[in-house]
């Protein structure tokens, strides 16, 4: 049991450094666990949640967190986060200079950050600091990468075996949002925590509406989808490098503003690429899959698939990097038979060739299914829908069904008499009574169901039996030589009378599809959520942040909808916290005071200064104001500054010393970014504090 002191600091460290009222899902067991010092694997989708599993518990150990990550552009994003939310966080790789890797020791060894992010090859540049009197967690991220059953598999992952010989006391938590059984068996072992608390979430995204289409004039069909969602982010995956870099020139020509990201860029045009489109200055990416991986960029609204994906897990993922923020989301998949020959050519010669033409044509059948996707999706996870989703295109426009419910009992009865040990193939000869070498050498031939379905053709077979997959009838187990095995939802049809939908099958041929000409959309000019969206991408300029950093996209609409008029209100807001209030507050308050008309807007200006005037005037002091109006102190010190500024009688040097404002002076020659209050909080250290800097820059700026 977590102590009682440790646990009530668990919902007010949330709200203060994330924004959050209450945790999701199963993030508040998860945090419990390793702040028991238990080991953990978890699976979560992207979006859902996975840092907070660790950035959290980091705050409340009293050592760093050491997080191994597979990308140095995602070590910097997560990063900025952290420093963003009042967190503090370093990285640290081999390209940095060796002033800046001692100065990143010393941090460790003088507990000054909570959390420091490495790429397993530079683990062996820690060895003399590695180990438990500095370390008290490790956070292994994107975790399928140590598996070769994984979709991503990277061989430096492999390596990690050692930190749990090196540090046994010190939980480790592996985290991944796409992992089959399989996968997740060999995270464990590989990472010698056989007996590691299982966190499985569900892989439901409900958010992301998913359709795929044929492949047929899919430049045109793209150029249509964005030009119906003007002002929204989006990122169109492709196969190949030359591919990304057509697209994106056919989108500029079209006047989209889109850029090209490969690995064939060098890192200096690829930090540049990606990091436009996380500040927002590019709306378009066009990618090879290494684009996105770990960025948290909440405001991604849309996924185009230009060419389809190797494996699920690959698409599932690759879909997650739109609608983090739970908002809708769109996900568009073109289909292409050319598609799979060319991904078959990539796939000869591997070392687990097998297994990936498998996943490969599991994804095929993705694409051709006429059943709910979003229940393909989750069964292959090993998670069962029993109700179709509504939110794909399989749902949107149902297919003709009929009565399988013989078909499924008879290909369910042939699985369960082959023990479950055969793949697909063996299975339908059997259905189909077949005498070939392989049934007769088995003695196949001598079950009882040998040949029950032999009226159904060995095609049909085939399509009725990826539907029973896609629905979670049955699932493919890849470890195990591609063999079908039952799932719970088997017992039902076999033992429970349950009826199953088939769709007649069909010759599988990509059709024309007709599109009426989409109505261009105008961004709305004048809501309150523009207007926040306006201010927001104003400070991240400022700042040189991304705007998803200052508040995301969800936490815009909850103030649309709440329209908070005070810095209570403004902290009842998910997603805001202590810190943002603090910095961000005011703005955001007056930007929603203003929206709701100009003599609101007067009246409320005038008399919130006012009022904090009158009790200053009255002689009660600033915690005394505070208390008396339900407002942050920080806010009592911002109606100072403009009262100061208007001519007022205010002895603002009670509040803030020459000296601080001589310290401020000299650093407003010396800033790139004067104008905000971020760079100078940093360029002191935090000594001075962030009321102290607005009252000293309001002297600064009467005077001149």
């Amino acid at each position: 049991m977590l102590l009682k002191e440790t646990q009530s600091k668990l919902l007010p460290t949330l709200k203060k450094y994330f924004g959050y009222d209450s945790f999701r899902d199963q993030q508040q067991l998860i945090v419990e666990s390793v702040l028991l010092k238990k080991d953990n694997l978890v699976i979560m989708p992207t979006g859902g949640g996975k840092s907070i599993c660790f950035q959290l518990p980091a705050l409340l150990f009293e050592g760093v967190t050491l997080v191994i990550s597979p990308l140095i552009a995602l070590m910097k994003d997560q990063v900025d986060g952290l420093n963003a939310n009042g967190i503090t966080a370093d990285f640290y790789n081999s390209s940095q200079e060796k002033f800046e890797q001692d100065a990143i020791f010393d941090k460790v060894v003088n507990k000054e950050i909570k959390l420091l992010y490495v790429a397993p090859e530079s683990l062996s540049f820690l060895e003399n600091i590695l180990n438990e009197t500095y370390f008290s967690c490790i956070a292994i991220d994107e975790a399928h990468c140590i598996s070769s059953w994984g979709h991503d598999f990277r061989p430096s992952y492999q390596q990690l075996g050692f930190l749990k010989k090196l540090l046994p006391n010190t939980p480790i938590i592996a985290l991944t949002a796409t992992a089959d059984k399989a996968t997740r068996k060999d995270i464990l072992e590989q990472l010698n925590i056989p007996k590691a608390a299982q966190f499985l979430s569900s892989f439901d995204r409900k958010n992301i509406e998913l359709e795929v289409r044929p492949a047929n004039d899919r430049v045109l069909q793209i150029i249509k989808f964005i030009r119906k969602k003007p002002s929204e982010a989006g990122i169109i995956y492709c196969l190949s490098r030359k591919s990304t870099e057509q697209l994106a020139e056919k989108l500029m020509q079209n006047g989209i503003n889109a850029k090209a990201y490969h690995a064939g860029l060098n890192f200096i045009e690829r930090t540049k690429a990606q990091e436009d489109f996380i500040y927002d200055k590019t709306q378009v990416v066009c990618a090879t899959i290494a684009f996105g991986m770990g960025i948290d960029k909440s405001n991604v609204r849309w996924v185009i698939h230009y060419n389809m994906p190797k494996n699920i897990e690959g698409y599932y993922q690759e879909i997650g990097r739109c609608g983090r923020d739970g908002l809708d989301a769109k996900a568009l998949l073109f289909h292409s038979y050319s598609d799979v020959i060319q991904l078959r050519k990539f796939m000869s010669g591997a070392s687990n060739e097998e297994v990936q033409v498998a996943k490969l044509e599991r994804m095929k059948q993705f694409s051709e299914a006429t059943t709910c996707r979003r229940k393909i999706l989750l069964s292959y996870f090993g998670e069962l829908l029993s109700e179709n989703c509504g939110n794909c295109d399989v749902c949107k426009n149902p297919p003709q069904v009929f009565n399988g419910t013989i078909i499924a009992q008879k290909a369910l009865s042939v699985i369960t008499r082959l023990n479950e040990n055969e793949a697909i193939g063996t299975v339908i000869d059997v259905l189909r009574g077949a005498h070939n070498a392989a049934i007769l050498d088995k003695g196949y031939d001598k079950l009882k169901s040998h040949g029950v379905g032999k009226e159904i053709s060995w095609r049909d077979w085939q399509q009725y039996i990826i539907q029973l997959i896609n629905q979670g009838y049955c699932e493919i187990a890849f470890h195990k030589n591609n063999a079908l095995r039952l799932t719970q939802f088997s017992k039902k049809v076999l033992f429970e009378n349950a009826t199953v939908s088939l769709t007649k099958a069909v010759d599988i041929k990509e059709q024309q599809i007709l599109q009426k000409e989409p109505k261009v959309t105008k961004a709305k000019k004048d809501t309150l959520f523009e207007r926040l969206r306006k201010l927001r991408h104003q400070i991240a300029l400022e700042e040189n942040i991304p705007a998803y950093l200052v508040f995301s996209d969800a936490t815009l609409k909850e103030m649309e909808r709440a329209r908070p008029m005070s810095e209570s209100d403004l902290l009842e807001i998910s997603g805001v916290g202590q810190r943002k209030l603090e910095v961000y507050g005011d703005e955001f308050i007056a930007e929603i005071i203003n929206f709701m008309g100009d003599k609101k807007k007067k009246h409320k200006k005038k008399d919130t200064n006012l009022i904090t005037y009158e009790l200053y005037k009255e002689g009660f002091s600033i915690d005394e104001i505070a208390e008396k109006r339900d407002l942050k102190s920080t806010t009592i010190f911002s109606h100072l500054a403009k009262l100061y500024s208007d001519g007022k009688a205010i002895d603002i040097y009670k509040f803030v010393s020459n000296e601080e404002v001589e310290k401020v002076r000299l650093a407003k020659n010396e800033l790139e970014n004067p104008q905000a209050l971020k760079p100078y909080f940093e360029y002191f250290n935090g000594e001075i504090e962030y009321f102290k800097i607005r009252l000293a820059l309001t002297i600064i700026d009467s005077n001149s």
